[in-house]
């Protein structure tokens, strides 16, 4: 068989057709979640081994996963989901919010929120350093300014996964429940991937283990076991290595 990647915008692409139900046998199914088999538990124990702590700021932990035979181009198919992991993703301790509200702005910055204004968004899509920092943010945004948000910074932040959030209601709300909710969105009509976080490389191995249970079987249950063609991991700047 063919075992290649294709780097697409970002996104892990694999062309290997793998059938998961021999990965995930039946019997290792549990409601919410997919148990690994030992096989995927020691290269993810291998991978974090090697790659963790070698950049100056935490790494996230990414969750590539591609599917098959499903046409995204139909607005049923798509992916819009909050997937709620059981560990949560690592400790929320640097959120940014982007907003001009005077008064969200203010209560961010009470909650320890940095605030950046829709002016400065030109200045940071030029600036590779402060790209670079965003990454390390947790992001939110006030509703009025996704759209400009979008055309500065999408091409950088969407294949990341890394598009701000928008406020809803009360942002202090917002703010305590962003530890554990997932939310996960196709990036377009024809890309048949999802990628997310699953946690820190801080975190305990299985406690990663059982966040990418979970949302594997997430995936799962909206598309089908048999529509999963393959799952990568990652850190933030490391290279994928496959798990099934």
């Amino acid at each position: 068989m063919h075992h290649g990647i294709y780097w697409t915008s970002a996104i892990f692409i694999s062309v290997t057709d793998i059938i998961l139900l021999t990965a995930f046998p039946a019997r290792t199914a549990q409601a919410g979640g997919i148990d690994m088999e030992k096989e995927q538990i020691d290269k993810l124990s291998a991978f974090l081994g090697e790659n963790k702590g070698k950049r100056k700021f935490t790494q996230s932990v990414d969750l590539v996963v591609n599917f098959r035979n499903i046409d995204f181009s139909k607005q049923d198919n798509r992916l819009n989901m909050e997937i709620k992991l059981p560990y949560g993703k690592g400790k929320v301790s640097k959120v940014m919010l982007f907003s001009d509200d005077a008064a969200m702005s203010a209560k961010a910055s009470q909650l320890g929120i940095k605030v950046a204004k829709s002016g400065e968004l030109a200045s940071i899509a030029t600036d590779k350093v402060k790209m670079a920092e965003l990454l390390e943010y947790e992001l939110i945004a006030q509703p009025a300014l996704m759209p400009q948000i979008a055309k500065t910074l999408g091409q950088f932040l969407g294949p990341r996964n890394k598009m701000p959030r928008p406020v809803i209601g009360d942002v202090s709300a917002m703010i305590g429940s962003m530890g554990k909710s997932l939310f996960v969105r196709s990036k377009g009509k024809y890309l048949p991937t999802a990628h997310c976080v699953v946690g820190t490389e801080q975190m305990p191995q299985d406690q990663i283990a059982a966040n990418i249970d979970e949302v594997i079987g997430a995936f799962a249950k909206k598309t089908g076991k048999q529509n999963i063609r393959s799952v990568f991991i990652k850190l933030t700047m490391s290279s994928p290595v496959r798990l099934i």
